[in-house]
């Protein structure tokens, strides 16, 4: 991912305030907030970081944003809705991910909104991932779109987002798997087909046996069979396994008597 994103940023300049001037892009191999849970810490007292989402200071919104990432409060969502704008890319980005962790039918147009007209990849990659935990259809248009015409790195997230529109309604599945089929079929970085090889899995198990899912076993066994990359193929497999489909699950035995799986 980080060679992904590394062949789309540089430097971002941020006028407000001397600490944040430079993002340098290529220093730095995920999002801001890809390993915000990792360190083991106390989390932040919300009475005091709701105050500081309205702060002058982009450095202190910045940080009241990110502790959202772990703290879910309903007084948070509106003013975070009214951050996706700010002018600071690093304040947007810590944004996106808080409504992540609080996702509310709320903020669904706003982050489709800040989707459709923000130059910032790594913005638009939080977006696509917040756009998914809040499981609404408004989004599912927003997912297509960045999965067949964004950077890989924010098509990588929407074909994950999109596996999340599972449980938004019959219609919405069969929209989504078409366009995640030929992702699966056609996006040239692994790491894309594979998450589309996952998100398939979860779309097929929402589907009776139609014709819809049939195109959607026959795209997971083709990637398991074809497809030149070991992860894709390991996801196509697990998919195929939590589906349960007779033919998937026979043809995972038969390359396994062959030894090619």
């Amino acid at each position: 991912m980080g060679v992904i994103e590394n062949q789309f940023f540089g430097r971002i300049e941020i006028m407000e305030d001397q600490d944040l001037s430079v993002v340098n892009f290529e220093q730095t191999a995920d999002s801001p907030l890809d390993h915000w849970q990792e360190e083991e810490a106390p989390k932040p007292d919300p009475e005091e970081m709701l105050p500081l989402l309205e702060s002058p200071e982009p450095q202190h919104r910045m940080i009241a944003a990110r502790a959202f990432c772990e703290l879910q409060d309903q007084r948070a969502i509106a003013p975070l809705i009214s951050l996706l704008e700010d002018s600071c890319p690093l304040v947007r980005v810590s944004v996106a991910y808080a409504l992540g962790r609080n996702p509310s039918p709320d903020a669904v147009e706003a982050l489709i909104k800040q989707y459709n007209s923000d130059w910032n990849g790594y913005v638009r990659k939080g977006l696509v991932w917040a756009l998914g935990n809040c499981r609404d259809p408004r989004a599912l248009d927003t997912l297509l779109e960045a999965i067949k015409t964004d950077i890989p790195a924010v098509r990588l997230w929407a074909a994950s987002s999109l596996g999340q529109m599972a449980k938004v309604g019959y219609d919405g599945v069969v929209k989504a798997i078409p366009p995640v089929i030929e992702a699966l079929r056609g996006d040239e970085v692994a790491a894309v087909r594979s998450n589309c090889a996952w998100s398939l899995g979860q779309l097929s198990r929402e589907l009776p046996s139609n014709v819809v899912y049939a195109g959607a076993i026959d795209a997971l066994i083709e990637a398991l069979e074809e497809d030149e990359d070991l992860s894709v193929r390991d996801d196509a497999k697990s998919s195929l396994l939590r589906v349960g489909d007779p033919r998937g699950l026979q043809i995972i035995e038969e390359l396994k008597i062959d030894g090619l799986i």
